[in-house]
């Protein structure tokens, strides 16, 4: 195992204090290669890998983020447990700009983007009703509150395919639906990282209100910037904290996912696809 923990999130998060930066890895994968080369380092003693969503430069939009390939690259450094840290836009007035939410559930607005790593002759239906890892947003929301972040812990993220924001129409559905933040990114990886058996949450970190609000208009781009810089500032003191209170045993149903997911005959599975997914599946095709 090259690192227990993974991260997924902006480049503030290279100069995290603490985080001794040790080696970069480029991972290919059978779904090709990930946003960018892992970077791989301890905090407070414990191995980490770190993973720039949209690479450095952020040079990848939403549509063309290679889900499939961060998350597979991950599994394949150890990584048991991924904190997604995403900026968010908030549909409701109690989520202020600075404020962290931790999402329970998802929705999905997005159109065709690859989301399993299943297919080829091989079908697996994973449950995915509560989509994030319980005890992973227990040890996350507590870092947080511990910081001295203004946290949430429950809501839904709704995830739209942008890259464009939304409208006044869109936005006020989204309001009317119950929503409570919005991004571009974390369905996705909440959907792989169950198929990979890893435990998943998303840190939602709300930059500004969508355009529903009547004083968005008077948010400046560089009033967001200085939101989003002061975000990364808060999540390096999150993930730190965090990381230090990690257990050290898993105590939640998500390294077992597969476990009854896997409804192909085992004699009937294409070898083809059978080696693409030896890394996910290896174990429930030894007997």
């Amino acid at each position: 195992m090259e690192a227990q923990i993974g991260f997924i999130g902006g480049s503030g998060l290279y100069s995290m204090p603490g985080f001794e930066a040790q080696q970069e890895r480029t991972i290919e994968t059978p779904w090709g290669r990930p946003s960018d080369s892992y970077v791989l380092g301890t905090l407070a003693g414990k191995p980490l890998a770190f993973l720039a969503r949209h690479g450095r430069g952020h040079r990848i939009s939403p549509s063309e983020l290679n889900f499939r390939a961060n998350i597979y690259g991950m599994k394949s450094l150890g990584v048991e447990r991924i904190i997604s840290l995403s900026a968010v836009g908030s549909l409701k007035e109690e989520h202020r700009p600075l404020d962290f939410v931790i999402p329970e559930q998802f929705f999905d607005r997005t159109r065709g983007r690859a989301n399993t790593f299943f297919g080829d002759g091989l079908v697996a239906h994973i449950s995915f009703a509560d989509p994030v890892c319980p005890q992973l947003a227990e040890v996350v929301h507590a870092a947080a509150r511990a910081s001295g972040v203004n946290v949430k812990k429950g809501g839904t993220y709704l995830c739209m395919e942008g890259p464009a924001f939304s409208t006044k129409a869109e936005s006020n559905v989204y309001r009317s639906w119950g929503m409570d933040v919005i991004g571009m990114t974390n369905l996705q990886e909440a959907k792989l990282a169950r198929e990979a058996e890893i435990c998943y949450i998303t840190v939602a970190m709300v930059t500004d209100y969508d355009c529903w609000h009547p004083e968005h208009d008077a948010v400046t781009v560089k009033d967001i910037i200085a939101n989003l810089n002061k975000n990364a500032e808060n999540a390096c003191k999150v993930v730190a904290a965090a990381v230090a209170a990690m257990p050290a045993r898993r105590t939640c149903q998500c390294g077992s996912a597969l476990s009854h997911a896997i409804i192909t005959d085992r004699k009937l599975v294409p070898e083809s696809t059978r080696k693409k997914l030896e890394l996910l599946i290896g174990k429930y095709f030894l007997h």
